[in-house]
């Protein structure tokens, strides 16, 4: 899929109408997203993450837009590096 907006830095829309968070510390991969780079949203086992979008050089956690990241877990792996 393409990407439809990410005028956010945290929120992507994809052009299937589906939009989601980006997990504050993968914000750095998607600097380089551009509108036709191509991503694909996949089911991950994550303590942090029920998706990730894979492509655009790298690996991006997320969860849909408007659900609540973990806030324990979220401090967990922010405070690991």
């Amino acid at each position: 899929m393409k990407i439809r907006s990410h005028s956010e830095s945290h929120l992507v829309e994809l052009d299937d109408g589906s939009r989601w968070q980006i997990f504050p510390d993968d914000l750095d991969v998607t600097l380089n997203w551009k509108p036709e780079t191509e991503l694909s949203v996949v089911t991950v086992e994550d303590e942090v993450s029920s998706h990730a979008l894979v492509g655009g050089g790298g690996t991006v956690r997320v969860i849909p837009a408007g659900e609540s990241w973990p806030v324990r877990e979220v401090k967990s792996v922010l405070k690991e590096g």
